[in-house]
């Protein structure tokens, strides 16, 4: 036989075989790579969660107000200025203004189980009680929610628990 007759290459249903494979292989590793929607979702809802804590906890130590607001797609904290408004907070990493994923929202706010009459904003004072709050946060079809009890206990909440008065139940 001749040598160059018994050396073959790699025939064409070999390497269609091997194109599926990895087809398959990069398919599967780019779905476990990419979070779902509803664990993107409470990922943003825990970092909020934790922030606002924050808040209210520096807020308690400082002896200083610090606000938060948001345009349903983002939100910042805020401090009083000298002149009676507010001054966004640009020296703190973490009360830092922030911008939520592309169709993540917060999409509605309820202070003491009453909706907000303009903006969407909370106050931290550090001498009087702290008032209980949710705040709902949606992507796609996953929905959660970020709940202040008036203890100070900040929690995300699961889809079931919408108002302030089941939080009792914690």
């Amino acid at each position: 036989m001749n040598p160059a007759a018994s050396a073959r290459g790699f025939t064409l249903v070999e390497m269609l075989v091997v194109l599926l494979i990895m087809g398959l292989f990069v398919g599967l590793v780019s779905v476990i790579a990419r979070p779902d929607e509803r664990g993107l979702l409470q990922v943003e809802a825990e970092r909020l969660a934790q922030l606002l804590d924050l808040a209210a906890t520096e807020s308690r130590l400082s002896g200083k107000v610090i606000g938060w607001t948001t345009d349903g797609s983002g939100y910042r904290f805020w401090r009083p200025a000298q002149d009676l408004g507010w001054t966004e907070i640009r020296d703190n990493d973490l009360l830092r203004a922030r911008t939520l994923p592309q169709g993540m929202a917060i999409t509605n706010m309820r202070v003491e189980n009453m909706r907000p009459q303009g903006a969407m904003r909370l106050e931290f004072t550090p001498y009087s009680p702290t008032l209980s709050f949710t705040i709902e946060m949606s992507y796609g079809a996953a929905h959660y929610s970020v709940a202040a009890t008036p203890m100070g206990e900040v929690r995300v909440l699961p889809n079931g628990i919408k108002t302030n008065d089941e939080l009792a139940l914690w």
